[in-house]
């Protein structure tokens, strides 16, 4: 299997890595099985799927107690590019957000703990705190770059601006960033930086709550307690006209006897900005069916029709 190569790390991953937020993430998602979760993560590994990206603030430090145990079980930790994100502390059971480098070494320490791991590979600032400069937050986790305990410098959930002034050094390896054809906005934003300093850019929200993965119909309704609930893109004319989009997606799956996320995730892999996608799953089986992508060879015409109907 082809494998790439994380910016201007010396970490290479499978193109189609895994996203934990349904593992361990109670505060995320109701009613989880804390057995499937491992059980999947374990299936990702084992069939090759490398690269396993999870934070802290998913089930505030539960997902990454279980995806570290996963990893122990499968016995493969040196094959896997292990990622996860922090900036938050829990105050009063209300969440604050900290880049204080002194916070930043803390954080990486008390992931190391839950994830049982020695080093972690790449290593993210999960969101900014308005107040902190970046290149200080960055520049904490240069030390602890030098020092072995991560390999690779990530940032996440900033503008334009911010992350040219995290990169002030030129340590950030990799941003994440949403990015998915129904929020396109980082071809502009980010790529044309993100290519120039050769930091890889990781979409997350890559299937935007499920419509890109085909999953829904005009009928389908969210209960009032369901996250997608009052997600606009899924809410009135623009969820019909999101799902009249989503059929030109199902017309070439057919075709190639493919998942419609397999698809949506291998016209990502055609974008020279985008060096990997994490989908999420919640089961194993959902694991296996991602990587499917691999298998998935889009034509030139079906690239630039899906670019056209989702412009």
């Amino acid at each position: 299997m082809t494998k790439v190569k994380l910016g201007k790390t010396d970490l290479w991953v499978n193109p189609i890595g895994l996203g934990t937020n349904a593992v361990g993430g109670h505060n995320l998602y109701p009613n989880l099985d804390e057995q499937v979760g491992i059980d999947l993560v374990k299936a990702a590994i084992n069939h090759d799927m490398n690269f396993i990206d999870t934070a802290f603030i998913y089930g505030i430090g539960r997902s990454e107690e279980l995806v570290g145990q996963a990893i122990k079980e499968t016995g493969k930790r040196s094959e896997v590019v292990l990622a996860t994100k922090g900036a938050q502390r829990i105050v009063d059971g209300k969440v604050e957000i900290d880049n204080s480098p002194e916070f930043m070494k803390q954080s990486v320490e008390a992931s190391l703990k839950r994830l049982d791991t020695d080093y972690i590979d790449l290593y993210y600032i999960h969101n900014p705190d308005g107040k902190t400069p970046l290149y200080e937050a960055v520049g904490a986790l240069q030390e602890l770059k030098d020092a072995g305990k991560i390999r690779g410098i990530g940032t996440s959930n900033l503008t334009p601006a911010q992350l040219e002034e995290a990169n002030k050094d030129g340590y950030v390896d990799v941003f994440q960033g949403e990015y998915n054809l129904l929020a396109r906005g980082a071809e502009n934003d980010f790529f044309p930086y993100t290519l120039e300093h050769n930091i890889a850019f990781i979409p997350f929200f890559p299937l935007a709550a499920g419509i890109l993965a085909g999953k829904y119909n005009k009928n389908t309704k969210f209960p009032a307690d369901d996250l997608r609930h009052n997600m606009p893109h899924l809410q009135g004319e623009a969820f019909v006209q999101n799902l009249e989009k989503v059929e030109v997606l199902h017309n070439i799956a057919n075709e190639k006897d493919a998942e419609v996320a397999s698809i949506v995730l291998a016209w990502y892999l055609t974008q020279d900005a985008i060096t990997a996608v994490i989908p999420g799953a919640k089961n194993p089986e959902q694991v296996l069916k991602n990587q499917k992508t691999l298998d998935v060879t889009l034509t030139e015409d079906e690239i630039e029709e899906i670019n056209r109907v989702f412009s």
